[in-house]
């Protein structure tokens, strides 16, 4: 039967090197067996080393994009990666809104998980009050929960209460991910608010190691792809944390400096 097969589309940036952006979603979404569109908005130049030159997409090709893949696929379930200005947001939320692509995984790409500002204050409003608001899931890494909610998070607590401003702000599900910026702690702690109230927190062993490059881009696109299969959603979340503790877990060698993490550690592993 045709568009039988579960099928999720990426809407992210191209990084040459495989690490991250949309190539981490969609080796994520072969690893997790459905299918991978993609929707690119930017093409980034750049190596183990760091980044070191990108080009946006013009709005009327990933308006080409968007309705190609309506015109001719079935996706099931889609997530946003980093989207580099006001008028890039907006052109996603409208063609996302014209189509009918499933729950919106929002990666909030804000702040990078060193606490380096990425987006300027004037994309980083679009974001808020536009795209959080569509969200499904919203995924913000430590840094990006302090700067939505406006607040210090130094406590469990804190992180509570963080996650419910960011689901006051329309997010129906939020991931509020823990510090992972000290090299002696044991665990790394996520908490979770889902639409019906429910809240619990998910721990994993923290991994010391410079293997890490696609973490937040691939948990996202476990949920996606879960979310695309039918998974209901707290199944969804508890897959991709055990789905990246995994590929973090098991390094492999690529490029000499900062590495992308393993997809093919959990490749097949059925998680419990």
């Amino acid at each position: 039967m045709v568009n039988s097969y579960p099928q999720a589309l990426t809407i992210a940036g191209s990084d040459s090197d495989g690490s991250a952006g949309m190539q981490a979603d969609l080796h994520t979404f072969f690893a997790r067996r459905v299918y991978g569109a993609s929707v690119m908005t930017a093409c980034v130049a750049g190596n183990s080393y760091g980044i070191h030159a990108s080009v946006p997409m013009p709005t009327d090709f990933i308006d080409q994009e968007f309705k190609d893949l309506a015109d001719d696929y079935h996706i099931r379930a889609s997530k946003t990666g980093m989207l580099a200005d006001s008028a890039l947001i907006n052109d996603v939320v409208k063609n996302y809104q014209a189509a009918d692509f499933g729950p919106l995984v929002v990666d909030p790409v804000i702040m990078t998980k060193h606490g380096n500002q990425l987006l300027e204050e004037s994309a980083f409003n679009t974001l808020r009050t536009a795209l959080i608001p569509l969200a499904t899931v919203l995924t913000p890494n430590f840094f990006e929960v302090e700067k939505l909610a406006e607040m210090s998070i130094t406590t469990d607590a804190d992180m509570e209460t963080a996650a419910h401003k960011l689901q006051a702000m329309g997010a129906k599900n939020v991931i509020a991910k823990g510090s992972h910026a000290d090299p002696t702690q044991k665990v790394v702690k996520d908490f979770v608010l889902l639409e019906s109230g429910e809240s619990f927190w998910l721990s994993e062993p923290y991994h010391e190691t410079d293997r890490v490059n696609g973490t937040g881009d691939s948990l996202s696109a476990c949920i996606t792809a879960e979310l695309a299969k039918g998974t209901p959603m707290k199944r969804a979340i508890e897959i991709a944390k055990q789905f990246v503790n995994a590929a973090i877990g098991s390094p492999i060698e690529v490029g000499h400096k900062f590495g992308p993490v393993n997809h093919w550690a959990a490749m097949d592993r059925d998680f419990k």
